[in-house]
């Protein structure tokens, strides 16, 4: 079983950059497909951005397409999600998951999470 542990978050004025973490321990992390999930209060966990356990398959959500790049160091145990030109909208607290089987995908519900970081973005 893995554990999975967010950081990164904080504050950041729109238009700006953070750069979210998301370390596996127990397991390796080269055993699962990832993914980052957020949410907000009284809204349903949104897919963000996913990855397969290999690094060379990703996926988006439209809304971060173009400005979010998600990436892997299998060797570091390690998931990033690169948050680029933020917008007020993006502000929520953000979910990385673990799936031993698939993609993790809109939707989801995958087996592994960790218990999130917070995205506070200012105007």
């Amino acid at each position: 079983q893995v554990q999975l542990v967010e950081s990164g978050g904080g504050l950041v004025q729109a238009g700006g950059s953070l750069k979210l973490s998301c370390a596996a321990s127990g397991r390796a992390m080269s055993a699962y497909n990832m993914g980052w999930f957020r949410q907000i209060p009284g809204k349903e966990r949104e897919f963000v951005a996913a990855i397969n356990w290999g690094g060379g398959q990703t996926y988006y959500a439209d809304s971060v397409k173009g400005r979010f790049t998600i990436s892997r160091d299998n060797a570091k145990n390690t998931m990033y999600l690169q948050m680029n030109r933020l917008r007020l909208e993006d502000a929520a607290v953000y979910y990385c998951t673990g799936d031993p089987l698939v993609i993790p995908y809109p939707g989801g519900t995958h087996p592994y999470w960790g218990q999130g970081t917070r995205v506070t973005v200012s105007s």
